[in-house]
């Protein structure tokens, strides 16, 4: 019996320790994605997508993978920080994102919602981070458009689809939102070419492949792909079992040059 015990308690011990390892990994993912009818101009556009820091520091060696893929833009899916991250660490992690040297734009999350305040504006506009709101950005090629659309927090409501749209130029949009649950208002009227969230943390614990929010990856939509990043950090605790963290790296192609 005693024997029993010990096993069971080198292997719980060893769970954890793996547990806590693997919460701490730092992988890009990479991913191409076809949109119908993407102006030429901005076929192999590129945005590094990170979201669900929450606690955790940002590498510096990741960060360097990721500006030596050259992306065109760096977006920061929400939940940049959480209650009781000190405001200096999350500054050292927007530094951090900012020196790839491409615009950087945030949108919120539910955690950053909770403790947002007009330091975290400040600190964010500080390092020339573009803050999107229920509202788009449109960055042109070639007399050719493409719109970042973005909506607020919709974990708690305030996210305002209709608002962030009326922003939008002639081009294709790709629409950001911190909580993938922004899908189930997507109408095909609204001409989302892709959406790309966080949130779900993929689980953050899966067993048997089992766990209680969706897993990270691509999923078709009726309007087209969704991408959900399994998120770079953790809540609560720092563990994570069947479902790593990850930052992702988006590549768009056409139908006429997918890769």
């Amino acid at each position: 019996m005693l024997i029993i015990v010990i096993v069971a308690f080198i292997v719980i011990i060893l769970s954890i320790m793996f547990m806590f390892y693997e919460a701490h990994w730092n992988h890009i993912v990479h991913n191409h994605v076809t949109i119908d009818d993407l102006p030429a101009s901005f076929c192999g556009f590129k945005i590094y997508f990170i979201s669900d820091v929450h606690r955790r520091v940002i590498s510096n060696k990741m960060l360097a993978l990721a500006a030596s893929h050259q992306p065109d833009i760096v977006v920061i899916g929400g939940d940049l920080t959480e209650r009781y991250v000190p405001l200096s660490r999350t500054e050292k992690n927007i530094s951090r994102l900012s020196k790839i040297g491409v615009p950087v734009y945030f949108v919120r999350g539910n955690h950053d919602v909770y403790v947002y305040s007009q330091k975290l504006e400040q600190i964010l506009t500080k390092h020339g981070v573009k803050i999107i709101r229920n509202r788009s950005e449109t960055i042109t090629r070639y007399n050719e458009a493409m719109n970042i659309v973005a909506v607020d927090d919709s974990t708690n409501e305030e996210d305002d689809l209709e608002q962030a749209l009326d922003s939008t130029q002639k081009g294709i949009r790709l629409l950001i939102s911190h909580n993938p649950n922004i899908t189930e208002k997507i109408r095909e009227h609204h001409q989302i070419a892709l959406v790309i969230s966080g949130h779900t943390h993929g689980g953050q614990i899966r067993v048997f492949g089992w766990g209680p929010r969706e897993n990270g990856g691509i999923k078709q939509k009726p309007f087209g792909p969704l991408i959900i990043s399994n998120g770079y950090g953790t809540t609560t605790l720092p563990f994570r079992l069947g479902a790593p963290p990850d930052t992702r790296f988006v590549t768009l192609v056409s139908t006429l040059n997918d890769e």
